[in-house]
């Protein structure tokens, strides 16, 4: 890794100076949480990232690439289509993400109701999960959120969130975006509601469905 890295921006020793300058600029961030449910083509970025141009996002990826963040592999044959995906030292930063979002939450400006990508609403689950709420409860969620396919697992306390291609979750969740899903377990709309006006569908164990949705929640405002 270049040594100019360190100290391009603040004449700063400091690790947190450091990461801004590794990933400080916009939209570094957001490409990270992308990726953190593994590679992407640079096409089903700029999807995920509609406010992203094309030569930002080519910069980004770039200025990342540089840092030690990201990597470019291509897929094996029949797709053998090039991918961005995290190094080790990439995936290693989303506890920070995840104590930057709970932090923000707590801010009286955070609006769960704005849109947000299908990758970001799983890791936001994955933030957002209260052990403690689900107590000793286990559960297998399927999600469907225009035609990407997860899968969430709770077990002994811990929730995981993966990419599935075969469901075999005792209940799923469909949805045109991951907002109306958002609205569901932060807003805690009626499920109703968001059935009627959203396009939600819950299919197999509603009970089971409804449930699991409950076992998330926002962090007291704190500001």
């Amino acid at each position: 890794m270049p040594e100019s890295l360190h100290g391009k921006w603040y004449d700063d020793a400091c690790g947190t100076a450091f990461a801004m300058e590794l990933i400080g600029e916009r939209w570094s961030l957001m490409i990270i949480r992308e990726l953190m449910l593994g590679p992407r083509r640079f096409s089903d970025l700029r999807t995920s990232l509609p406010g992203i141009s094309a030569k930002v996002l080519t910069e980004r990826l770039a200025s990342l690439e540089t840092a030690g963040a990201l990597k470019r592999e291509k897929l094996p044959p029949p797709a053998g289509v090039q991918v961005y995906g995290l190094t080790s030292w990439g995936y290693a930063a989303e506890p920070s993400l995840q104590e930057l979002g709970r932090w923000a939450a707590k801010h009286s400006g955070h609006d769960p109701l704005l849109p947000l990508s299908a990758v970001s609403l799983m890791i936001s689950m994955r933030t957002m999960f209260r052990p403690e709420l689900a107590g000793a409860r286990e559960a297998c969620i399927g999600f469907t959120i225009a035609g990407e396919h997860f899968e969430s697992e709770v077990a002994s306390g811990a929730l995981q969130v993966r990419r599935a291609h075969s469901c075999r979750a005792s209940a799923a969740f469909h949805a045109p975006n991951a907002s109306v899903i958002a609205a569901l377990l932060y807003a805690k709309l009626p499920p109703a509601e968001l059935e009627r006006d959203g396009g939600l569908i819950i299919e197999g164990d509603r009970s089971l469905a409804l449930d699991y949705a409950g076992w998330f929640q926002l962090p007291d405002k704190l500001c």
